[in-house]
């Protein structure tokens, strides 16, 4: 058996469960819900696109990372505690494939999840925004359902760095009972303790106008943000705002991915010896 093979089983594995747990799709409708509510709350489903992200971009904020603890948190340790991962030594599947498996299976629950309720909340704008609503007066571009598009695409990419990011933290601890703190402080440390380090660089006139783009690029939340604004909101003005580059926030999102996933690996394979 191919360690491709063995991948695509595992990642099969991985979608058989999130489709035989209630508690994922309950998550999915309270996503949902949440989206929709603050779509029509803000004002954003009569106005257009741009303003509905606009009311989205701080609640998208916090509810990706809840999404991506929820989905990843387990993964890896429930396996720990199964003796499953001890078939790495049995059969021709590195740490490496192992991991890679487990999180594209988790990304596409999460992908899911966020890319549907994103998906419903574009339709409502859809069907419910005014037809003068396509241009902004004040603005040099037009309201498009692309840009809602580019949206919803680097929300996927920003919660799928944090799925790696929850990954690397549940390989740390001993088993799927202390994963979940583990996550949570991982994700807090990352999101929270990343943008307070930025402001506090900021205070002390440790980041300079260059730095400060470079720093906010990696910290995941403000990657994101970063990119929302350079890439969707801020294409309507007159041009880029300045307030992050969109290459080193993309550049910040991947390295996320890429390290954590590299340093689970790394770690998982110290721990089965």
């Amino acid at each position: 058996m191919s360690s491709l093979t063995i991948m695509a089983t595992l990642i099969r594995r991985e979608l058989r469960t999130a489709a035989r747990t209630r508690s994922y799709y309950l998550l999915g409708l309270a996503v949902g819900g949440i989206l929709l509510g603050l779509t029509f709350g803000g004002g954003g489903a009569a106005t257009g696109y741009i303003p509905t992200v606009v009311d989205l971009l701080l609640p998208l904020e916090v509810l990706v990372p809840v999404v991506a603890v929820a989905i990843g948190y387990r993964a890896i340790p429930s396996d720990l505690d199964r003796g499953e991962v001890a078939m790495l030594d049995t059969y021709p599947v590195s740490p490496s494939a192992y991991v890679g498996a487990v999180y594209l299976g988790r990304a596409v629950v999460l992908s899911a999840i966020i890319g549907i309720a994103l998906l419903m909340v574009g339709i409502v704008v859809a069907v419910a925004a005014g037809p003068d609503t396509g241009v902004f007066a004040t603005h040099s571009g037009v309201d498009s359902p692309i840009l809602f598009g580019r949206f919803l695409v680097v929300t996927l990419l920003f919660g799928n760095a944090l799925v790696a990011v929850v990954l690397l933290a549940s390989v740390v601890v001993a088993s799927a009972r202390t994963a979940i703190v583990a996550a949570i402080a991982a994700v807090l440390a990352v999101v929270v303790g990343g943008e307070a380090a930025i402001v506090l660089g900021v205070l002390d006139g440790v980041l300079t106008e260059t730095t400060l783009q470079v720093a906010l690029g990696f910290v995941p939340n403000s990657a994101y943000r970063g990119l929302v604004f350079e890439t969707v909101v801020g294409v309507l003005s007159a041009g880029e705002s300045g307030y992050a580059s969109p290459l080193i926030s993309l550049a910040g999102l991947l390295l996320w991915i890429v390290g954590s996933l590299g340093a689970a690996a790394g770690l998982l394979r110290w721990r089965i010896g």
